[in-house]
């Protein structure tokens, strides 16, 4: 406002830039919940991933559990990556944490 921009650009160029990281782990983490709560859908007889793990349960298998959680928590390790990338990407330069050594 002090520099004199309008509205439309104070938005784009300087407040949307600075809640990037807000907006984004937001949706990042509704993304990594959903997949997480999608194995729940054997419960109601969808089947996926949430199968083998609900049988494993029944039959007291930890083999049958493991082949359906390791897949589960799989993509959800690779969804929170591609949000991280997407993050990485849309963030400017000048606004990134860069990693400490």
């Amino acid at each position: 406002a002090a520099l004199g921009l309008p509205r439309g650009v104070r938005l784009r160029r300087v407040e949307l830039p600075m809640a990037m990281r807000s907006i984004l782990a937001g949706i990042k983490t509704a993304a990594v919940i959903n997949v997480g709560t999608a194995t729940l859908g054997a419960l109601i007889g969808a089947g996926g991933y949430g199968q083998p793990i609900v049988t494993g349960i029944r039959l007291d298998d930890t083999g049958l559990i493991l082949e359906g959680a390791i897949p589960a928590a799989c993509m959800a390790l690779l969804v929170q990556g591609l949000f991280e990338g997407i993050e990485r990407w849309l963030t400017p330069r000048g606004m990134r944490l860069e990693a400490r050594q």
